[in-house]
């Protein structure tokens, strides 16, 4: 501003005045105003948000946070929250919270604590970091959390139904003939298991149990997909069909079965969870429960930007929303082969 004060010949404080656009008891005339901007113009000027922060304006920034960048699904769920925000004028500022508990998350309080953003979008279970939940519950900026696994629901929540997926998923098998169904969840943070739950509640309500050995826990990665189908595989009784809580287990599960000779879906059918972009493009095409990312993030930044625009001291109240999955059926599942 000191630059374009000496090169536009007024003071600091006009400069100050026509950028802001903030209302002035000294009229400033129309030739001054766009003197100034046109210096603006062309000095290159652009404002800096984290600034404006620190004097309390808006950044029109949100801070999302994000629980793992490696897992492919918040991948997609990053770039939904990007785009819907751009939508509404605001840009995204990524953090991490590493998988471990500790003070990593300190840096990120820091920003918060200086109101460098908006608000603050949660992606993932936050529960290993309670310090870090503890700051932002303290903090004047406005959270929303989404999937938040095992945290408590201390702030707006929008999560999907997790058992209303798994059920379509199985019940998709159960109409194709399948019986000896199998289930391979992947170990997530602090023992997040409402999909594993579905699946067994589901077993005994339609074959009265689970077969032995038929519920397989694995590594959230495509080699612990593979690993847990040769085990299974190798049972007396395999099954002829496979759940899998993630995309990602179900792609490691394909890998293994062409490995065996398995071939997929005459011998093996297989279901995923999620959705994720390559689940359309393994071979065969995978068989999925679509989770709503599109939706449930644009209605997560809706609340954060109106919540944003609040005014500090008004009370922000719990809130839980919940968005339905869709099955989506592709060349991985088909009827069991006669025995």
């Amino acid at each position: 501003m000191r630059d374009i004060a000496a090169a536009a010949a007024v003071s600091q404080s006009t400069v100050s005045r026509v950028l802001s656009g903030a209302p002035t008891t000294v009229p400033i005339a129309a030739e001054t105003r766009q003197r100034v901007l046109r210096t603006a113009r062309e000095l290159g000027y652009r404002p800096n948000p984290l600034a404006r922060g620190l004097r309390g304006a808006s950044t029109n920034l949100i801070g999302a946070v994000v629980r793992d960048f490696s897992d492919l699904f918040f991948a997609g769920a990053i770039e939904a929250l990007v785009v819907e925000s751009m939508a509404h004028g605001y840009n995204v500022v990524l953090g991490h919270v590493p998988g471990r508990a500790g003070d990593e998350a300190l840096s990120l309080t820091t920003v918060l604590e200086t109101r460098h953003t908006d608000a603050v979008v949660l992606l993932g279970d936050m529960q290993q970091h309670p310090q870090f939940l503890a700051d932002l519950r303290n903090s004047i900026v406005p959270v929303v959390a989404l999937w938040p696994g095992t945290s408590p629901r201390e702030f707006p929540t929008v999560d999907a139904d997790d058992r209303a997926g798994i059920r379509a998923g199985l019940s998709h098998l159960v109409s194709l003939g399948h019986k000896r169904i199998a289930y391979i969840n992947a170990e997530l943070p602090n023992e997040y298991r409402a999909r594993e739950d579905a699946f067994l509640d589901f077993m005994r309500e339609r074959f009265g149990a689970v077969p032995p050995g038929y519920a397989e826990r694995s590594l959230s990665t495509l080699a612990g997909g593979d690993a847990a189908l040769r085990r299974l595989m190798d049972r007396p009784d395999p099954p002829t069909a496979i759940a899998a809580s993630t995309d990602v287990v179900a792609v490691g599960v394909l890998h293994a079965a062409h490995s065996l000779g398995v071939t997929v879906p005459d011998r093996l059918s297989v279901v995923g969870f999620d959705d994720i972009a390559i689940a359309a493009h393994t071979v065969p095409a995978l068989t999925t429960v679509r989770m709503p990312i599109s939706e449930i993030v644009g209605y997560a930044v809706t609340q954060a930007v109106r919540l944003a625009r609040e005014p500090a001291d008004v009370q922000r109240l719990p809130a839980l929303e919940i968005f339905q999955p869709a099955l989506i059926v592709r060349d991985s599942t088909a009827p069991p082969a006669p025995r």
